[in-house]
C-alpha cells in the first residue's frame, strides 16, 4: 500500500471541496479503492499506486479549472469528477482579447481597440505608458494582465502604487493610522483586485506580500525584481519621483504606467513627471507608448461626452494663449 500527501496550493479547501466537504464525500465515493484523509489544505491519500495517481490527476484538474474560473459550481464539479478524458477538460488557450476569468467566472477581456494594444505591448515589452482619458480602462486592464501573470507564475507578486499628491503625500494630518490615511488614495486599485480575486485569496495574498499597494513615495530605495508593477495616476508624480519610480526596475520585471495628462492635481509649481517622460524617453524604443481616447471609455456613455467638452474647453483655451501647457484648474 502506498501514500501520498496532496496539498492544495492556492485556494480556500470550502471553495473546493464544499461546506462540510460535501463534495470531498463525492470523492471518496468515486475513488472506493482508496482512503482518504482531507486534513485543512493537505489530503492523505492511501492506497494503491495507480489509484492514487489516478486520484491526484482528478485533484489537479478541479484545482486547474478553479484557479482558471475563479470558481467550480456544483454542476462542473460532478461533470470534472465523472468525466474519464481528463484531456478534453483542461482550460482552453484564452484568445488574445481574453486575460483572465474574474470572481464568479466573470470573463475579463480588453474590450476596445488600445485595451488590446496594451495587451499585445506588454507582451513583447518590459514598460509600457497608457495615456489618456479617465473610463478607458487602463487601470483595469494593467491589473488584470498584472493577475493573469501572476497566476501564469511569469512573476511572484505584484507591485501597485500611485501618487497620494491630494495629501501632498504628506498624510499626516487626516484622521486614522497610516492604512486609513493611505487607503482613499488606493481605493480604486483594491476595486479592480476585488473583480479578479475572491477576498479571502486576495487577502491571504496580501499579507504575504504577493499583491503589495502603496504610495509613490514608499518605492524609494526598492529593486523590484520579479514582478509585475504598476503606477496609477502617473500624471500626479512630480520629475523626481517619476525617475525614482522608472529606475526602480529589476530583472524580470514588468511595468505598467498609466496617466491622464488632463488631469494633472500637482501644485501650480510642479510639474508633471509623465509629461516630462513621454518627451525624455521617446527615443526608448523598448518602452511604448499607447494613447487611449474617448473611443475607449466603457463607463457611462455621457463620460465619453464629457471628456470631449473638456478636450474641445482646453483647445480653445489654448488658441487663446501664447503658453501650448495646458493648464489644470481644478
Amino acid at each position: 500500500m502506498s501514500e501520498k500527501i496532496i496539498v492544495i496550493e492556492g485556494i480556500d479547501p470550502v471553495d473546493l471541496f464544499g461546506v462540510n466537504n460535501s463534495r470531498l464525500e463525492k470523492l471518496k465515493s468515486y475513488f472506493n479503492k482508496i482512503k482518504i484523509i482531507s486534513r485543512g489544505n493537505e489530503i492523505k491519500v492511501l492506497g494503491e499506486p495507480t489509484e492514487i495517481t489516478r486520484f491526484e490527476e482528478k485533484i489537479h484538474i478541479l484545482m486547474e479549472h478553479f484557479h482558471h474560473y475563479n470558481t467550480i459550481s456544483q454542476n462542473d464539479f460532478e461533470q470534472l469528477l465523472f468525466l474519464e478524458d481528463s484531456s478534453t477538460v483542461s482550460a482552453s488557450a484564452l484568445d488574445e482579447s481574453n486575460l483572465l476569468f474574474g470572481n464568479n467566472g466573470k470573463l475579463i477581456k480588453a474590450k476596445t481597440a488600445n485595451q488590446l494594444k496594451m495587451v499585445q505591448a506588454i507582451a513583447r515589452r518590459d514598460m509600457v505608458i497608457g495615456v489618456g482619458p479617465a473610463g478607458t480602462g487602463k487601470t483595469y486592464t494593467a491589473i488584470a494582465l498584472a493577475v493573469k501573470a501572476l497566476k501564469n507564475k511569469e512573476v511572484k507578486r505584484i507591485i501597485l502604487s500611485r501618487p497620494a499628491v491630494e495629501a501632498g503625500e504628506n498624510l499626516g494630518f487626516l484622521p486614522g493610522d497610516l492604512k486609513d490615511k493611505i487607503d482613499p488614495y488606493l481605493q480604486p486599485l483594491y476595486d479592480a483586485l476585488d473583480d479578479m480575486i475572491p477576498n479571502k485569496k486576495l487577502q491571504d495574498l496580501m499579507d504575504d506580500g504577493i499583491i503589495q499597494i502603496a504610495p509613490l513615495a514608499y518605492m524609494r530605495g526598492r529593486t523590484l525584481d520579479n514582478a509585475f508593477v504598476i503606477l496609477d495616476e502617473a500624471q500626479n508624480a512630480t520629475f523626481n519621483q517619476f525617475k525614482m519610480f522608472l529606475t526602480r526596475m529589476g530583472l524580470h520585471t514588468k511595468f505598467i504606467i498609466n496617466g491622464d495628462t488632463t488631469q494633472i492635481d500637482l501644485p501650480k509649481k510642479s510639474q508633471s513627471g509623465l509629461i516630462q517622460a513621454l518627451y525624455i524617453l521617446r527615443n526608448i524604443p523598448e518602452i511604448e507608448v499607447i494613447h487611449f481616447n474617448e473611443n475607449d471609455i466603457v463607463r457611462h456613455p455621457l463620460v465619453k461626452k464629457i471628456v470631449l467638452a473638456y478636450d474641445s474647453y482646453y483647445r480653445e483655451k489654448e488658441q487663446q494663449t501664447t503658453n501650448p501647457e495646458v493648464k489644470n484648474n481644478d
